[in-house]
């Protein structure tokens, strides 16, 4: 047969995609008739066998019988001399149907249409892989490392798709190598071209979700939902969870003895530190909650008519002074992640002021606000409680220069002398 080697390429393609016998023959045949309307103009009247198990490809060209000198179109007529020489009892009107050739089509068009077929083939193979991972957004999957560029991992799963983890959705105390498998949501499938682009992500709050669902059974089950999540991917994050069940403790259930159900998650996300809370609607409770370890003496909630930057109102917190570093938490942690998982803005302010100590945002005029800022994301709020904290462990504990904590210390220090 003179197109065995174009046969043989259809069954390595049919071994390497994941494609049914029954959609092959579909992309055969509709790659055939498209060669086939190029070289005679119609492909009508043409029929096309196809076996590719067994390497067998037939194509039949059927025309009508006409006497000679008649044929207006010779794609679809053939003459009563032409058709005898096929069978001798041929007679006019009769059809007549004969074998084409591969090698007929020339050689440029074979080579065409084979280019054509891997194209379709391909194109079909994205087509399933990109519609395959679509169902997968929001899902956990895991795949095995293949190669790091600077900015990205390559990964590659059991059946040799093609995963991106960008540096952006990673944890930032991730460190793979080769050959490691790693776990992840899938963040967004794209088609780009026509090759699918999918994105995981270990930094998503829906990662730590999954990660619930996955690793504690009764939020498999449903017993237990999760109602919000708050992250700072690899530091610390806030997770609030409720139960129909009254039977059940969701926090208890999802931590465990001495955190036992959790450490599997805390593990896989590089020590992140999961605070879990009981899930209210009473929005005062679940702000208070949400502060945890902090213990709120009292707040006043303001709700926004429309949202503001993603945030739906504000509230101003009463605590005692030892409480507010516990509610702002290191570099402002804390406080950062109630806000978001509240979705209410919160101003910390610290219970019985001492009448001659003076709140650090009236010397707005003097001390930019940035470095009011910084103080407050230790828990200092107060001209007070700056002055009372030692240079050393300002610097230590701060973003802000020696020189610049010394000139606050004499503003404020001014402040009282006068």
């Amino acid at each position: 047969m003179e197109n065995i080697a174009l046969i043989e390429s259809f069954s390595e393609f049919k071994d390497n995609k994941s494609i049914d016998r029954v959609t092959l023959m579909s992309i055969l045949e509709e790659v055939f008739r498209a060669a086939l309307k190029r070289k005679f103009g119609s492909d009508d009247n043409f029929d096309i066998i196809i076996n590719p198990d067994k390497g067998d490809l037939e194509i039949w060209r059927n025309r009508v019988v006409v006497a000679d000198g008649e044929v207006e179109d010779d794609n679809e007529e053939i003459t009563l001399t032409e058709a005898r020489k096929i069978e001798p009892d041929f007679e006019i009107g009769e059809d007549v149907s004969e074998e084409v050739k591969l090698i007929d089509l020339g050689r440029r068009a074979i080579l065409a249409l084979r280019q054509n077929l891997i194209s379709k083939i391909y194109e079909h193979d994205s087509t399933n892989v990109f519609k395959q991972f679509k169902d997968l957004e929001g899902e956990i999957y895991s795949a095995e490392v293949h190669h790091i560029r600077h900015n990205a991992i390559i990964l590659l799963d059991d059946e040799g798709n093609e995963i991106v983890l960008p540096k952006s959705e990673q944890i930032r105390s991730d460190f793979f190598r080769k050959g490691d498998s790693v776990r992840g949501v899938i963040k967004t499938v794209e088609l780009r071209g026509n090759k699918p682009a999918i994105i995981l992500s270990r930094t998503s709050p829906v990662f730590l979700t999954k990660l619930f669902e996955q690793e504690i059974p009764e939020v498999f089950d449903g017993l237990i939902t999760v109602e919000g999540v708050a992250r700072i991917p690899g530091e610390k994050a806030k997770v609030a969870v409720d139960s129909y069940d009254d039977r059940i403790d969701p926090v208890g259930a999802c931590v465990g003895v001495k955190g036992s159900r959790i450490h599997g998650i805390v593990r896989e996300l590089g020590n992140e530190n999961i605070d879990v809370i009981n899930y209210t609607k009473n929005e005062q409770l679940y702000i208070s909650r949400a502060l945890s370890p902090a213990k709120v003496t009292s707040m006043e909630i303001e709700n926004f008519e429309e949202e503001k930057n993603g945030k739906k109102g504000r509230v101003n917190v009463l605590l005692k002074p030892e409480e507010v570093s516990k509610a702002i938490g290191r570099g402002g942690v804390n406080i950062r992640l109630a806000s978001e998982l509240t979705g209410y803005e919160i101003d910390v302010q610290r219970e019985g002021l001492e009448e001659e100590d003076v709140e650090l945002t009236e010397f707005a005029d003097e001390i930019e606000d940035w470095v009011i800022q910084e103080f407050k994301n230790i828990g200092l709020d107060t001209a007070r409680s700056v002055l009372e904290t030692s240079v050393p462990e300002l610097v230590k504990r701060t973003d802000l220069e020696e020189e610049t904590i010394i000139d606050v210390q004499r503003i404020l220090r001014e402040e009282f002398e006068e």
